[in-house]
C-alpha cells in the first residue's frame, strides 16, 4: 500500500509474493491461500523429490504450509518469499524422514536394477527418481535444489542452513552416486 492507503501498482497487476505475505501478516484472509496456490505445484514436486513417497510429500507439504502460515510475521525479507517457502518444505521433509527413521534406499534395495525399461520419458523419470531415492537425504536435498530446482549454491546453502562448501561436496557426492545408480538401473533394465 502506498502512503495514503492506495495500492501504487497499476490496476489489475498481480500482487508479488512479498505483497501477499505482507497482506497475510496484516490480516488479509485470502493472501496466504493465493501465495500457496501460486507455488503449490513446485512445492509439492520439491516435497516429492525430497521425501520417500507421495503420501509423505503431501504430509510434509501440509506441515510446511502450516509452519509458514504461523511464522509469516517472522519472515526477515533477506531472501525471496519462494526461497523461504522452499526451505520450510525441505526442512519439513527432512524432519518427517528423521522422525520416521525410514531410509528410502533400504526399501529400494529389493527393487534395484532392472525393473524398468528405459525407453520412454516416463521410464527415464522413474529411473532418475529411483536413483534419487537411494541418496542420503542431505545429498538428495542439495542436488535437487541445485540441479533440479535451479537454485545457486549460495541460495541452497541458505535454504539448507549449511555452508556453501557443504552444498558443493554434497552435490558432488550425490552426482557420483546418481551416475553409478543410473548405470546400474539402466544396465539392469536393458538386460530384461
Amino acid at each position: 500500500m502506498g502512503i495514503f492507503g492506495v495500492d501504487p501498482r497499476p490496476t489489475g497487476q498481480p500482487r508479488t509474493d512479498a505483497d501477499l505475505l505482507t497482506a497475510h501478516v496484516n490480516g488479509d484472509r485470502y493472501a496466504f491461500e493465493e501465495l500457496f496456490i501460486r507455488h503449490q505445484r513446485q512445492l509439492y514436486r520439491l516435497a516429492q523429490l525430497t521425501s520417500r513417497d507421495p503420501d509423505d510429500a503431501a504430509d510434509a507439504l501440509q506441515d510446511a504450509m502450516l509452519a509458514a502460515h504461523r511464522t509469516a510475521p517472522l519472515f526477515r525479507r533477506d531472501s525471496a518469499v519462494s526461497s523461504w517457502l522452499y526451505r520450510i518444505v525441505v526442512n519439513a521433509c527432512l524432519d518427517r524422514l528423521r522422525r520416521n527413521k525410514i531410509r528410502a534406499w533400504d526399501l529400494l534395495d529389493e527393487q534395484v536394477c532392472g525393473s524398468v525399461d528405459p525407453t520412454g520419458e516416463l521410464e527415464t523419470t522413474i529411473l532418475i527418481e529411483r536413483a534419487l531415492m537411494r541418496l542420503p537425504v542431505e545429498q538428495r536435498a542439495a542436488v535437487v535444489a541445485v540441479d533440479m530446482q535451479g537454485f545457486s549454491v549460495a541460495e541452497t546453502a541458505r535454504l539448507l542452513g549449511v555452508a556453501e562448501g557443504t552444498v558443493k561436496s554434497r552435490c558432488s557426492r550425490a552426482r557420483t552416486k546418481l551416475a553409478e545408480s543410473l548405470n546400474c538401473l539402466a544396465a539392469g533394465a536393458a538386460a530384461d
